[in-house]
């Protein structure tokens, strides 16, 4: 098993005068103790349950392209990107560019998007629950046509593109990996077995049955199941000095054993270096062996 590490606070003990250095430093630290994946929120405001609205928050593609220039090897994404807020055709540009920067790091994170106050308060677009998940899918096949060799035009229900050139193409072929998250039974897992390489679920009771749920998917559609990653969004609390550490890893078993081969953790506070170190010392190394 992996693990990744998720920035979704960004407000930092030195506010603005470290604010770029503390993320540079989290960042390259996560990398150095063996997290696989960095990603950040694809939201524009603070989201309830991390802080409240007003606190630091920033775009996430930007974010993402700065992150590939300080680091080397850990995998970058959005966890998730919301489908709405950017048209396809730049969104698939957005994620090749990361990947062409990065040198082959970019991944696809993508969700049918959530956060109806943000978008109203900024003026992006949300529409109703069954046209996010009607865009999602059109978004999905726009990016796969963008990173393919076809240049044809797409004309679906909601986004037509006179042709889909993409220039420079992806460094990783046939093209960026695409993690869908999200535990819809009959859209979202549907749309992981048809189109992703990864899924994420929520770390819940249902985990097992949300799960069984994909297979089901895969059995109608021809999917072998086991290509796909089995991904989770966790946070992971070892305990202010590692008095946790033992719970989480039985934790990471229990997840292990129902098939999950990822879990991406937040930190309650980014700032903190010993809890990076810590991960690195007691937890990714055992948990690899999962």
């Amino acid at each position: 098993m992996d693990l990744g590490l998720h920035l979704a606070n960004f407000t930092w003990p030195g506010g603005s005068a470290t604010f770029v250095d503390d993320l540079r430093r989290t960042a390259q630290a996560a990398e150095d103790v063996g997290f696989t994946k960095l990603s950040v929120m694809d939201h524009v405001w603070q989201i309830r349950g991390v802080g409240p609205k007003e606190h630091e928050m920033l775009e996430a593609y930007t974010a993402l392209g700065y992150l590939a220039a300080v680091t080397e090897r850990i995998e970058l994404l959005a966890w998730v990107t919301a489908a709405v807020y950017r048209e396809p055709g730049l969104l698939a540009k957005q994620v090749t560019t990361l990947d062409v920067l990065s040198k082959g790091r970019a991944w696809l994170g993508i969700g049918a998007a959530w956060n109806e106050e943000e978008s109203l308060g900024l003026g992006l677009t949300f529409p109703p629950t069954a046209e996010r998940f009607e865009r999602l899918e059109e978004t999905l096949q726009i990016c796969l046509q963008m990173w393919s060799d076809s240049v044809e035009p797409y004309d679906g229900k909601h986004y037509r593109l006179a042709s889909t050139l993409n220039s420079p193409q992806s460094v990783q072929r046939p093209h960026p990996p695409i993690l869908i998250g999200g535990s819809g039974e009959k859209k979202t897992l549907r749309m992981v077995a048809q189109y992703a390489q990864a899924c994420n679920l929520f770390d819940s009771p249902e985990l097992g049955h949300k799960l069984d749920v994909l297979r089901g998917h895969c059995d109608a559609l021809g999917r072998d199941y086991d290509e796909i990653e089995k991904t989770v969004m966790s946070r992971l609390d070892l305990g202010e000095n590692g008095e946790k550490v033992d719970e989480t890893l039985a934790h990471l078993s229990e997840l292990s054993a129902l098939g999950i081969t990822h879990v991406q953790t937040g930190l309650s506070d980014s700032s903190d270096a010993r809890q990076i170190e810590l991960f690195g010392a007691e937890v990714i190394p055992r948990a690899r062996e999962l």
